[in-house]
């Protein structure tokens, strides 16, 4: 068994018209055994960014919180909020600092930049980094997740229609993983304001 593989999880991220959602399972598992039915794997950085963390559940709290402190050191000094793409290298470098030793995580950025256009990125454990204009995936349901995304995308979708395809998208997915799953988090980020929905899906 991958380790990347003993709690489960299922992220993806897509682009709509000057936003985006960002959603992932709420499973927490020790291989087969479930943990916890609420676990939190979408995290703020701040209004408009946010990172998706997969992978191993303890090494994507400790990464998260290292990345918090650099945000707020960034913030102290420069006196304004990361650009995602600023973010992106950030996480990429910091990750890459530990090749040897790897934080196993495979993190899914998303945010809004200058102009309130849409950034996402996805990147493996070490820091090499994946753009993508469409959507991202992460986790051990990655495989169904671009099938279903893949079926499902269509470019320039607005807010209301965004969530209900990456709902749809999360949904049909982990019911073919059975290390995620439990229903879902979705965050849904326009210029102008955050929604965010718990989504119940099948819990077994």
């Amino acid at each position: 068994m991958s380790i990347f593989e003993y709690n489960g999880s299922a992220v993806v991220a897509m682009v709509g018209k000057n936003c985006f959602a960002i959603a992932s399972d709420r499973r927490l598992g020790v291989q087969l055994q479930t943990v916890a039915t609420d676990f939190q794997r979408v995290f703020k950085i701040h209004g408009k960014l946010y990172i998706g963390l997969s992978g191993l559940a303890t090494d994507a709290q400790t990464l998260y919180q290292r990345l918090v402190f650099k945000h707020k050191l960034y913030q102290l000094r420069e006196e304004r909020d990361m650009k995602p793409e600023t973010f992106a290298s950030l996480v990429s470098a910091l990750l890459y600092e530990k090749r040897f030793g790897p934080y196993f995580c495979q993190p899914i950025i998303a945010g809004l930049g200058e102009n309130d256009q849409p950034f996402i990125c996805t990147m493996d454990c070490i820091g090499a980094k994946e753009l993508a204009k469409d959507f991202v995936v992460s986790g051990t349901a990655s495989e169904s997740l671009y099938g279903a995304c893949e079926s499902m995308y269509k470019p320039d979708m607005e807010p209301e229609e965004l969530f209900e395809t990456i709902s749809q998208a999360l949904l049909s997915s982990v019911d073919r993983d059975c290390l995620s799953g439990w229903g879902g988090y979705v965050l849904v980020v326009t210029p102008t304001e955050v929604q965010e929905r718990v989504l119940k899906g099948r819990m077994d």
